[in-house]
């Protein structure tokens, strides 16, 4: 991951810009540049090397008289860069990046939609003036606010911003700024053709779509390692890249050390895969002691978040302290376009895919979140093959009946389509899902709750609950105890979160007052 910047005005200058990006260092610890083309104009970018890895792989960027700062993976770049080279465009470096400032040179705004890319980029010319864009699921960050002249800014973490903006938001996914607008290039969920097909041909385009997206996420200047749950998601990662490698893959996993569940369902898929697997063991202390240090890497006050980023936070940590990994992937996304365990309980297929396309929409500020910052904290960089353009538009695209759960098993059609026997062990391809924040171990989600009620124990709850807006208003310990941690390094910044993420309370059998997948009536054997 890397640090974009960008700001026009005089709120603050190159001295306070400096001491702020120090925030931000560790996504982006291999350098640091700030320029200032132009009068209170700065553009700044710090690097985690990739591709393109010498120094002159550098941004920003520049190219007659307009400067590019883009922190993404553009996937095909190479055949890019030849068709640009064939009109004329000459490279300064290896970088996949630099092919943005061409493309917009070449084809305006409408580039954005032409790219398949995970990005979040800002350019400026004397002519634009800022334009600004994000990938259309958000797996990269952005946010913009504005100063107290109404001067815009962006950033790549909310952090940057607050000390000079009044209110900080995230910049939209799938959108460009441009002449203060904020335009939709493309909203990933929409669909303006549903398809229809056999169970065959539909799991045949699920597989090989998928494996196309993990194909082209393993091409580094760097190593590669994969964080491996044990489940389906990130274990079909696993085995699709350990195909392609032809190699022994280096794989993560991490647990409680008191009853992890995920751990022996890891080590079981590493084994059966040939992986060099590691896994990690952390304790009720551990968790404690890193929740602030989460909450503000996370940027957000949510109860799922911060529950399922406490394991993957310690274990990215732990990879970055005693490896040379510098890319992972990771198995985020398929729950949005496959279904959740509450998603069993939707209606009819008219709900479940409404209930799709919203959280995809919202998956900004949920798990690509967590997931980006869990990892790029620890100075490495997150990719997510779910969330391939040309898989997710694919999958959302599938008649929303065939996505629900008429089988018993979530995700079927994503399981059949590998289920030939050889890409996974059954016990691991059929199993069923448990949450990730549960799938640790129970006892962490436990531990934070008990710790919680400990804390406000004699308080009066209600009272302090009403102490906050009703727009996402704190209703157990647990997220009170969020919320404080939160407004300690985020006052008054609670927008930037859409609210806690929750089951559908209006569906039969999702009126519950805790997100986790445990307390619903059909978590069956998920926890074992």
């Amino acid at each position: 991951m890397c640090t974009v910047f960008a700001y026009s005005g005089s709120a603050i200058g190159l001295p306070e810009i400096r001491k702020i990006l120090e925030r931000t260092r560790r996504r982006g610890p291999d350098a640091e540049r700030i320029i200032s083309p132009e009068r209170e104009l700065y553009l700044a970018f710090q690097r985690l090397s990739i591709m393109g890895i010498d120094e002159r792989g550098m941004q920003p960027f520049g190219y007659k008289g307009m400067y590019s700062v883009t922190n993404g993976e553009i996937y095909g770049f190479r055949e890019i860069r030849r068709q640009l080279e064939a009109d004329g465009f000459v490279f300064h470096s290896d970088s996949d990046c630099e092919t943005v400032l061409y493309l917009y040179e070449k084809h305006g705004e409408r580039m954005f939609s032409l790219l398949d890319a995970e990005f979040a980029t800002v350019l400026y010319s004397k002519r634009d003036g800022f334009i600004a864009a994000r990938d259309p699921i958000g797996i990269r960050p952005l946010f913009y606010g504005y100063d107290k002249d109404g001067n815009i800014a962006f950033a790549s973490e909310a952090c940057l911003l607050t000390p000079f903006c009044g209110s900080v938001v995230p910049f939209p996914p799938g959108h460009y700024y441009k002449g203060g607008e904020f335009i939709c290039y493309r909203d990933i969920s929409e669909v303006k053709e549903y398809t229809y097909g056999s169970t065959e041909e539909i799991t045949r385009a699920i597989r090989e779509k998928l494996v196309k997206a993990v194909e082209k996420r393993l091409d580094s200047d760097t190593p590669v390692a994969f964080l491996l749950s044990g489940g389906l998601d990130s274990s079909l990662v696993c085995s699709i890249a350990s195909r392609l490698l032809k190699r022994p893959i280096h794989t993560f996993s991490i647990g409680m050390d008191k009853d992890s569940i995920d751990s022996k369902y890891a080590e079981r898929t590493a084994g059966y895969l040939g992986a060099i697997h590691t896994n990690v063991t952390m304790t009720e202390e551990d968790v404690i002691k890193a929740l602030p240090e989460v909450i503000n890497s996370l940027a957000t006050y949510d109860i799922t978040t911060i529950r399922a980023s406490m394991g993957m936070y310690l274990l990215c940590r732990y990879i970055h302290k005693n490896t040379d990994v510098r890319v992972l992937l990771t198995g985020e996304v398929s729950d949005e376009l496959f279904g959740y365990k509450y998603t069993d309980f939707a209606p009819d297929a008219e709900a479940f895919e409404k209930e799709s396309q919203k959280r995809v929409h919202e998956l900004y500020a949920y798990d690509v979140l967590r997931a980006d910052r869990c990892i790029a904290d620890n100075s490495i960089e997150a990719r997510v093959p779910f969330g391939d353009l040309d898989f997710a538009s694919y999958v959302l695209s599938i008649d929303p009946e065939m996505k629900m759960n008429h089988t018993g098993h979530g995700k079927y059609l994503l399981r059949k389509a590998f289920d030939d026997g050889t890409w996974l062990p059954d016990d691991i391809l059929w199993r069923e899902k448990a949450a990730f924040s549960d799938a640790v171990g129970h006892s962490m989600v436990d531990d934070l709750k008990a710790y919680a009620e400990k804390h406000y124990e004699g308080k009066d709850l209600e009272a302090e609950y009403r102490k906050y807006p009703e727009e996402g208003r704190p209703f157990t310990p647990e997220s009170l105890l969020y919320r404080e941690i939160f407004e300690r390094y985020y006052p008054g910044q609670h927008r930037m979160i859409p609210g806690f993420w929750m089951p559908n309370s209006s569906w039969p059998g999702c009126k519950v007052n805790d997100p986790s997948a445990r307390v619903l009536s059909n978590y069956g054997k998920s926890g074992e």
